[in-house]
């Protein structure tokens, strides 16, 4: 670019843009536009984990009042093809699995749809829906590990196909031959349910071929791609809105079949049609993070320099995907080991395909791997700060490229001194407060850099009275990303903020990829990015191409915008503003589309967002009752985009490990694969109540590789390695090490 403009927007702890509308409840969400004659639509789920349907009976719910139809295996029309599982950051159709229910009579899973009632009322949907009797055949079902064990296979890849299963660099045998301390450990994780406060849910509308769906989604372009692709009509007949989503955490991040069957629904009766999921069925039907096994062995020499890294996984996927989240990928990477074998073994069980879960794979890899690390410390009496220090890999691992940017050094430094590591005693059970055992733990914080597949697109329009309007075809659910892309917009354009609106969640503007993997910031603003400086430069290029400017015959390269006026970088009284230019010409507006086109996959840099994290809990031994007391964490994310909402998005990673830690566990019932506390009132998730004071600084690394800002995300970094810090404390508290996820009461008791 050949002009540039002075950053004051960036980076400010701007007030969310969206706020207003969110505490005063003008803000729509899915199901929430009611359009006239809108009509009900409630799921019936499957009451076993596997077999055959032999009789469904749908005459009671047929003849109950209001009831305008019930859609089964019997009437509901065949999908276009075969549904294919492909991330949702390449930007095509996303499935979240391969499989399309209500298409034959079986049933692979508990919950899976087996019918659909619509009725006139919310009320009447949901009491006919009860009055859908199923029997069925049952077969012999897989639903836990521990079924499943003699099955295990090792797949070809995983992810989609994007991941191999079996990765190895160097001679890990040789490595642990090399090696004078050899740890080994096998951790357990419990599945994972994502919770949003504002369940999933699709209302669709037909107009002639036309379809318009407000979905509660994490990618418009991805739910617009995938019922096209399952209604076998061109994504230019579907137009998708989504204004207000609250909450995703990866649950929205794919396509899952209730959106088409709303839209199905709505062919069938001619009416809109809206279907939003119970909280119940919010466990059944959106995906979850898989129960999974993760053995571990690391060989070191005395001084704690590793020498060999051996990591296995295995975990239970759908009959229909190989599906396991990429747990190895950063574990991999952190550190500087020259011998490494990493492994994914998986279980075909009775359950739908697991999904992206916040920091899917790096918050559980990860957590097996910093344990592991902190028993190193201890073994051979190094401080676990100064170990990581020792260990910190200066080039990716995997490939030997240097990081585009790194910043992990100083998180670890910074991180320590404004938590008050170096006054802390090594020895566990050495610090008490009253009856409460006191401990401090630490682990190393990792996220990949992602990149989108196509190119991402926004288009920027400047009026004659000064102000802009920025589009994306984006959404935004509690991340910030309205209130971020309004700063990037003003400081490209050179205005002010007031004079900025960004609009976004429709797929009738430019199109960008679903908003996953902590890729949105980057790819978003990038898109952003590009149009307003294209916009900017061409109000420069007609500047100095006019004879009745101050700016007439000035190198554009010299010039830079500030608060709406074009003026000389060196004679900042030689200049004229957007306004002046634009009415001098008798123009109302002009516009640019701008197009950001993602690095090559074959980049060579290693790219990553490294952190470090920190926490104090308090552990009641009379009670197994633990408390985390405090929180620091220290994250290098390149260019904050709005130091706010950055905040926030580190701090709810943060927290959210505290569920990971103490509290969250989806447990299934193994006589029909039901999850046993498919419920708030069971799935327990931290409150208001359990946060405690947290600490968060960033350091912020220039990064020209990644895109035009260096923006290299935040969303999930902030929860890898919390829960490893807190189980670190537990064990420096109590002498006690966890081996399961969550650490609950009868563990330290």
């Amino acid at each position: 670019m050949t002009t540039g403009a002075t950053l004051t927007a960036v980076g400010r702890p701007l007030t969310r843009v969206d706020g207003p509308a969110k505490v005063t409840g003008s803000a729509r969400y899915a199901a929430e536009h009611t359009l006239p004659g809108t009509v009900y639509a409630a799921l019936v789920g499957a009451r076993t984990a596997c077999g055959r349907i032999t009789r469904i009976d749908t005459s009671a719910a047929e003849n109950a009042d209001g009831v305008l139809a019930v859609l089964t295996h019997r009437n509901l029309p065949k999908i276009a093809g075969p549904p294919h599982l492909l991330p949702s950051l390449a930007g095509h159709a996303a499935p979240g699995e391969s499989f399309f229910p209500m298409q034959d009579d079986a049933v692979h899973y508990f919950g899976q749809p087996v019918a659909l009632v619509i009725a006139d009322s919310v009320e009447r949907a949901q009491f006919a829906a009860r009055q859908v009797h199923v029997d069925y055949a049952r077969s012999p079902s897989v639903t836990t590990l521990d079924e499943g064990r003699d099955q295990a296979y090792e797949p070809e890849a995983i992810f989609a196909g994007f991941l191999p299963a079996r990765t190895v660099r160097g001679d890990v045998e040789a490595g642990f031959q090399a090696a004078t301390q050899r740890l080994d450990a096998t951790y357990h994780f419990a599945a994972n349910h994502h919770n949003p406060i504002e369940p999933s849910a699709t209302t669709a509308v037909w107009d002639g071929d036309r379809l318009t769906l407000y979905d509660a989604t994490q990618g418009i372009v991805a739910s617009q791609n995938t019922v096209a692709a399952l209604l076998g009509i061109p994504a230019s007949k579907i137009r998708v809105h989504a204004s207000f989503v609250g909450g995703g955490f990866g649950c929205k991040a794919m396509i899952w079949p209730h959106v088409t069957l709303a839209a199905m629904a709505a062919r069938h009766v001619r009416r809109p049609v809206k279907l939003a999921l119970t909280r119940e069925q919010m466990f059944t039907s959106c995906g979850h993070r898989e129960e999974q096994e993760q053995r571990l062995e690391i060989g070191a020499t005395d001084d704690g320099r590793l020498t060999a890294l051996r990591h296995h996984k295995l975990s239970l996927t759908s009959p229909f995907d190989d599906w396991a989240e990429p747990s190895l990928s950063i574990a991999s990477q952190a550190y500087a080991c020259p011998h490494y074998e990493g492994v994914y073994r998986l279980i075909r069980g009775n359950t739908m395909t697991p999904t992206f879960t916040r920091g899917p794979g790096e918050t559980t890899g990860m957590f097996a791997l910093e344990c592991l690390m902190d028993e190193l410390a201890h073994r051979i009496g190094v401080d676990p700060v100064q170990l990581r220090l020792r260990n910190h890999a200066q080039y990716d691992p995997a490939t030997g490229h240097p990081w585009s940017s790194d910043g992990a050094e100083e998180c670890y430094r910074r991180g320590a001194a404004r938590f008050g590591w170096q006054s802390r005693n090594p020895e566990p059970r050495s610090r008490r407060d009253g009856n409460w055992l006191i401990g401090t733990g630490m682990a190393t914080a990792g996220y990949p850099v992602f990149f989108p597949m196509q190119p991402q697109r926004a288009r920027a329009r400047l009026y004659a009275d000064g102000t802009a309007v920025v589009q994306s075809g984006t959404q935004e659910f509690g991340t910030g990303a309205a209130t971020a892309m309004t700063q990037v917009a003003a400081d490209g354009l050179g205005v002010a903020v007031e004079n900025v609106r960004f609009e976004y969640g429709d797929t009738d503007l430019p199109n960008v990829a679903a908003t996953v993997g902590s890729a949105g910031a980057g790819m978003i603003s990038a898109a952003v990015h590009t149009a307003v400086t294209t916009l900017r430069d061409q109000m420069i290029e007609q500047a100095v191409a006019d004879p009745g400017s101050p700016l007439h015959r000035a190198d554009p390269a010299a010039v830079v915008v500030r608060d709406g006026r074009m003026a000389l970088r060196d004679r900042p009284d030689t200049g004229e503003s957007y306004c002046d230019l634009m009415q001098r010409h008798f123009m109302t507006d002009m516009d640019a589309l701008g197009s950001w086109r993602p690095p090559p996959p074959d980049l060579p840099y290693g790219l990553a967002t490294f952190g470090a994290q920190f926490a104090e809990v308090a552990v009641d031994p009379d009670l197994g009752v633990v408390r985390v007391r405090r929180m620091t964490g220290a994250f290098a994310p390149g260019r904050i985009l709005n130091a706010a909402t950055a905040r926030s998005q580190a701090m709810g990673g943060m927290l959210w490990g505290i569920g990971q830690a103490l509290l969250e566990g989806t447990l299934v019932d193994p006589r029909d694969g039901r999850w046993a506390n498919a419920s708030l009132g069971e799935y327990l998730v931290p409150v208001n109540a359990d946060a405690p004071d947290v600490d968060i600084e960033f350091v912020e690394v220039a990064d020209p590789v990644v895109n035009p800002l260096g923006v290299k995300g935040l969303g999930e970094v902030g929860m890898v390695g919390a829960a490893a810090a807190i189980a670190n404390a537990v064990f420096h508290a109590t002498g006690y090490r966890a081996r399961e996820l969550p650490i609950r009461i009868e563990h330290l008791l």
